[in-house]
C-alpha cells in the first residue's frame, strides 16, 4: 500500500467516513499477498519509498501482467523494469493507464483517469538539460557519456520521475569533449544529487565528483570495447575514484542509482525527516 493511500485511509476513519471493520477489511492483505507466481510485498510503499518494483527480466510476460495487476489494486501505481518489448505491448495493453519508455524498458502503471484513452509513450529527449523550472537543490541531475548509454540514463530518470522527484537529463557529455559538461556546471552544482552515467573508462564520474559538491552516484554500463569487460573496466575505474563523495552502483543499474539519488533527494526537502528545516 502506498503511504499516501494509507494515511487518507486512516483520515477517513478519523472523521468517521470510513468504520474501523471497513478498514481492516481494506489492509487484511497487508503485508503480504501470494499470487500464483509470486508472494507480493505490499508493505514496502509503507517501509520504504515506492511500492514493490518489477524485474520483468527473467520472468514471463503472463507473470509481469499478474503481479502488476496485484501491486496497482494495493499501492494505486506500479513500477515494471527492464521490460521486452513483448512484455511491455502487454502491460500497455493490459493496463490503460500505463506508460511506457521504451529506451528507459521502463513501463510505469496508473488508474487511467476516467474518460482518458491510452496514452501516448512518452519520448525521451536527448542533449540539453530538461526541467529548468524546477527549484534549486529539489531536482536530480542525470549525466550520461554518450547516446550509447541512454538505456541505463533513461531508467534512472524514469525511476526518479516514478517517485515524485524531478530529473534533469545532460546526455551525451562524454570526457572526449569535456566542454559539454562544463556547459552545466550550475546544474551540477545546484542538484540535490547526481547520476553519472558512463562506460568505456567510466572516466566521467570522477570529472563531475571534481567539479560539484553534490553527491554523485556513478553508474558503469557495459557499453565498450573488448577490454572494456562488459562494463567491469567503468566499474572497478569508478570505484577507484579520487573524488570526493563518489558513491558506484552495479554495472547497468539504472534504477538502483536513480532510487539511490531519489532518496538523497527527498530527504533534502524542507520538512522531510532529516531534511533541511
Amino acid at each position: 500500500m502506498d503511504p499516501s493511500r494509507l494515511r487518507k485511509l486512516l483520515e477517513q476513519v478519523r472523521r468517521g467516513r470510513v468504520t474501523p471493520r471497513a478498514a481492516l477489511e481494506t489492509l487484511a492483505s497487508l503485508p503480504f499477498e501470494s499470487t500464483p507466481s509470486a508472494t507480493v510485498d505490499h508493505h514496502r510503499g509503507i517501509r520504504q519509498h515506492l511500492p514493490e518494483v518489477i524485474l520483468c527480466q527473467g520472468k514471463s510476460t503472463g507473470q509481469c501482467v499478474e503481479i502488476a495487476g496485484v501491486i496497482l489494486a494495493a499501492s494505486g501505481r506500479c513500477l515494471a523494469t527492464r521490460a521486452s518489448e513483448e512484455q511491455g505491448e502487454a502491460l500497455v495493453a493490459a493496463f490503460p493507464g500505463a506508460e511506457w519508455n521504451r529506451l528507459a524498458r521502463a513501463v510505469v502503471l496508473r488508474p487511467a483517469p476516467a474518460g482518458r484513452g491510452r496514452p501516448k509513450r512518452k519520448k525521451p529527449t536527448a542533449g540539453a538539460a530538461r526541467g529548468k523550472g524546477v527549484a534549486r537543490g529539489t531536482f536530480v541531475l542525470v549525466v550520461s557519456a554518450g547516446t550509447s548509454d541512454l538505456p541505463v540514463a533513461e531508467e534512472a530518470a524514469v525511476t526518479l520521475e516514478f517517485m515524485g522527484v524531478p530529473a534533469r537529463r545532460v546526455y551525451d557529455a562524454g570526457v572526449a569533449g569535456i566542454h559539454r559538461v562544463l556547459a552545466h556546471l550550475k546544474s551540477l552544482r545546484s542538484a540535490a544529487a547526481i547520476v553519472v552515467v558512463a562506460g568505456m573508462e567510466g572516466a566521467l564520474a570522477s570529472v563531475v565528483g571534481g567539479l560539484t559538491p553534490r553527491p554523485v552516484i556513478a553508474v558503469p554500463t557495459s557499453v565498450g570495447y573488448g577490454a572494456s569487460f562488459g562494463g567491469l573496466a567503468a566499474l572497478l575505474a569508478m570505484l577507484n575514484s579520487c573524488a570526493a563523495g563518489v558513491t558506484v552502483v552495479n554495472i547497468d543499474n539504472g534504477f538502483g542509482a536513480g532510487y539511490a539519488a531519489g532518496v538523497i533527494a527527498r530527504q533534502s526537502r524542507p520538512g522531510s525527516p532529516g531534511g533541511k528545516s
